[in-house]
């Protein structure tokens, strides 16, 4: 049932936006179309591009994190030690996804 209602709101959302987005929507003329498009291409790139990277980077941390625990768990005594190196290995993905989302700002429109 949750999922039901998560899927309707959803889905509601995103009908929305389609029809909101036609409705300032004008007419442009043949070159300034091609630029257009350009544009919209580069920056819809950069948008799967950011995407990505903060899926994996997600997943990353997901994974990091839970074989940490899972590490702590098992080894009490290590907790101090795992917790250090958990903390460095979630900056570094984390630097990933960052550095992403600043190349995906320097593609000019």
């Amino acid at each position: 049932m949750q999922f039901r209602k998560i899927l309707v709101s959803t889905s509601s959302t995103l009908i929305l936006f389609l029809i909101a987005s036609s409705a300032f929507a004008q007419a442009l003329t043949e070159g300034a179309a091609a630029a257009e498009e350009e544009i919209g291409l580069r920056a819809l790139g950069a948008g799967v591009a950011i995407g990505l990277a903060a899926l994996g980077g997600s997943i990353g941390q997901g994974i990091s994190s839970g074989f940490a625990f899972q590490g702590i768990a098992r080894n009490p005594k290590m907790t101090n030690k795992i917790f250090t190196f958990m903390i460095l290995s979630l900056a570094l993905i984390e630097s990933l996804v960052i550095y992403a989302l600043v190349i995906s700002f320097m593609v000019k429109p």
